[in-house]
């Protein structure tokens, strides 16, 4: 209990200190492939704290270990945000990293660099208690997860080598204790038709109508996936139909649909697959698309965009070190619950079978969303419960 205290009273002093943190991010834009800037000041501030082993992997990730026991737990955030939108919507600049009545403002403050900021008081908390525990605690300040969830750990993984045996995902939670969500997939659907003049259609193939075809039965298998009881149901949708034409009076003969799917618990890319296969037949070509765009240090890290689903069971130890977390810190048990979007877990967890467990500040709600804003009181809270989880792992 003494540790506890002296914890909470640590991320109590350093509340102030954690804001100034996190302003200091937000000010820097940092989109998916350009996050140099911030990675570096977040290297700067890590160092100014006194942790001594920071280092910048290949792929552009940042990396800070406090501690040198045998097991590892990493706490992830990664430090990449999606674009401002429409600015005329904000009430304050999206970059003004403004601190103001009791929040933290900006894009990326709940999603997720408040997370972020939170870690880094509490490797400065563990420094200065000398943390010498069961646990070699990985801070992982990722790259590129908007563009490509979990692709980030799987070079940490299969490059670098680091395969912790649990992880803490600090994306926001409301505070809540989380322990899975859906998975997904990205497919691509090729519709091949035969073009003829407009003013005789009869004569040609028109992918139009054989997308609308597909469309109609992909709408129909949305409502009969699978449900989960935890993880919800599987869904399925279009979000873009594409054709060519040789011109606007001629048939078109060439279309793409994109298709948004979100796996539940015990769907899988396969299956996913086969299930479109039947609904367009074999004149249209079905592809998973690969991801390949460079990261800010040129590395290009190529992956299937097949993310898959993970959870973990609410009697898992891991699980239960975070209940015991909470209750030592706040004297109650938390919301325990799943994410409605994707996160880093697909590959830590979904792709690799490492336990991941999810605890972070703010509210999922202004997760892309203008007037982005975290509570100063949640960045509190998240730095104590990192600081103090090693330490519950370790018992």
């Amino acid at each position: 209990m003494e540790i506890t205290k002296l914890i909470r009273e640590k991320a109590k002093e350093y509340r102030d200190y954690t804001a100034e943190c996190l302003s200091e991010m937000v000010k820097i834009p940092s989109v998916s492939c350009d996050e140099k800037q911030v990675v570096l000041k977040i290297k700067e501030l890590l160092e100014n704290a006194g942790v001594k082993d920071v280092r910048i992997d290949g792929l552009g990730n940042l990396i800070a270990r406090v501690g040198k026991g045998p097991k590892i737990l990493a706490i992830d955030a990664h430090i990449d945000t999606v674009d401002t939108g429409d600015e005329s919507q904000w009430a304050t600049s999206p970059f003004s990293g403004l601190i103001k009545d009791g929040y933290v403002h900006g894009r990326g403050t709940v999603d997720q660099e408040g997370g972020a900021a939170s870690m880094i008081t509490a490797a400065r908390i563990l420094t200065e208690m000398e943390y010498g525990g069961k646990y070699s605690v990985y801070f992982t300040f990722t790259v590129m997860e908007e563009d490509c969830d979990g692709m980030c750990w799987e070079y940490l993984i299969n490059e670098e080598k680091l395969v912790p045996d649990f992880v803490v995902i600090t994306e926001p939670t409301n505070l809540g204790l989380y322990r899975g969500h859906r998975g997904r997939m990205e497919v691509e659907l090729y519709f091949k038709g035969l073009s003829a003049h407009g003013s005789a259609p009869e004569r040609g193939k028109n992918v139009i109508y054989s997308g609308a075809r597909v469309a109609l039965g992909i709408e129909e298998l949305n409502e009969n996936l699978k449900t989960d009881e935890f993880l919800g149901k599987g869904t399925i949708t279009p979000t873009l139909f594409r054709t060519v034409s040789p011109s606007l009076c001629a048939i078109p003969d060439q279309a793409r649909m994109h298709i948004d799917r979100r796996l539940t618990w015990g769907e899988t890319g396969e299956s996913a697959v086969g299930e479109l296969k039947e609904i367009c037949g074999s004149d249209v070509t079905i592809e998973v698309p690969e991801y390949d765009r460079p990261s800010y240090t040129g590395t290009v890290y190529k992956i299937e965009k097949y993310f898959p689903t993970w959870k973990i069971e609410g009697d898992h130890p891991l699980v239960q070190a975070g209940l015991e977390t909470h209750r030592q810190l706040f004297g109650e048990s938390p919301r325990v619950d799943k994410w409605t979007f994707s996160t880093n877990g697909v590959s830590i967890c979904g792709r690799h079978g490492i336990p991941c467990i999810g605890f972070g500040p703010g509210n999922e709600v202004y997760a892309h969303a203008p007037n982005e804003k975290v509570p100063v009181e949640h960045l509190e809270k998240a730095t104590a419960f990192y600081a103090l989880l090693p330490w519950i792992l370790g018992h």
